[in-house]
Parts: structure tokens; sequence; C-alpha cells
């Protein structure tokens, strides 16, 4: 979220940070986790920081022991993406850096 707040603030843009308490507010750029987005939708979104080692995340993956449970949290991972994405009506913009997730070659494939 640091990084979505610094990039709105630089842009000189005011903003809201929502958690699931919080509502959109007009006038404001609305920044949210992937895990809040669910059910809402937007007219832009801006889905940052889609790097390698953050989506999915690879602390998270390096606490799973097992397999089926890998491949679990490796599923859920890609569908909270998609989720993001999908919360777009007219406009979206995906930003990595390089190395970026091997997640958006699932994106561009579809």
């Amino acid at each position: 979220m640091a990084r979505a707040q610094a990039a709105v603030t630089a842009a000189g843009l005011p903003f809201k940070v929502l958690d699931e308490h919080a509502e959109t507010a007009n006038g404001h750029v609305s920044i949210l986790t992937m895990h809040l987005a669910k059910g809402l939708e937007f007219r832009a979104v801006v889905v940052m920081a889609c790097d390698d080692e953050v989506i999915p995340l690879q602390e998270r993956m390096e606490t799973v022991g097992d397999d089926a449970d890998l491949q679990e949290v490796y599923d859920t991972e890609r569908h909270l993406l998609y989720v993001a994405c999908t919360r777009a009506r007219d406009h979206l913009l995906i930003t990595g850096v390089s190395p970026v997730s091997e997640f958006l070659d699932d994106l561009l494939a579809g």
C-alpha cells in the first residue's frame, strides 16, 4: 500500500485508504488491498507491484510445507490478482518492475 500511497501523493491527488468498513469518497482515489476488492467495481483500476516474489507473495509461499497446500496458496494468489483486475469497468493498468509476476503471462494469454 505504501507504493500506491506514494504514487497518488506524487500525482497530487487526494486519496482514501479503504478497509472493510470504509466507503469510497467522490473526488478521491481509493487505495485498497486485493483482498478487499472482491465485490466492488471502479471505473478505473491500477493494480500495482505485480512483481515477481510479490505476486505470488514469496514469503507466503515459503511458509507452506505440503505440495497440495502450496498449490492451493498458488491458486489463491492467482485468483486474487484476477479479482483485482476484474474490478475495472472501463480502464485497467497493471504495473510491475522486472522481473514481473509470472501470473501476468496468464492474463496476457487469456
